[in-house]
């Protein structure tokens, strides 16, 4: 059974950084993709950062270009999402999540086509 499950959010002055995992198991496609999704208070889950399992090349919404970064440890099937230069906007709940069928490059931003997703964790930048 495939599984994501977050960790690493916490309260960080703005200009700050941030490290997120997310920890899957299961095994993950070759032909899928892990992505980050955010959610602030009041707002819909907004695309951050993808990769896709088999090649490892990542894609970030371009809103984050510059001050987000997603890399991969593949001894420990964790993916980061290193946040740095955080904004109180940055503020939201982050989530990670996969799908169980491929997910094309294309369309790693399509919140849609995951079916797996974890619990979340609280990113909070305080101004």
């Amino acid at each position: 059974q495939v599984q994501v499950v977050e960790s690493g959010g916490g309260l960080v002055q703005a200009g700050g950084s941030l490290r997120l995992s997310c920890a899957t198991s299961g095994g993950i496609l070759s032909s899928s993709a892990v992505a980050w999704f955010r959610q602030a208070p009041g707002k819909s889950r907004q695309y951050v950062a993808a990769i896709s399992w088999g090649s490892g090349n990542t894609y970030l919404a371009d809103s984050m270009e510059g001050r987000f970064t997603m890399s991969r440890d593949n001894a420990k099937n964790t993916v980061y999402l290193q946040m740095n230069r955080l904004k109180p906007e940055d503020t939201a709940v982050y989530y990670c999540a996969t799908s169980t069928s491929p997910v094309s490059r294309l369309v790693v931003g399509d919140r849609r086509l995951y079916n797996i997703w974890g619990q979340g964790t609280q990113v909070t930048v305080s101004s």
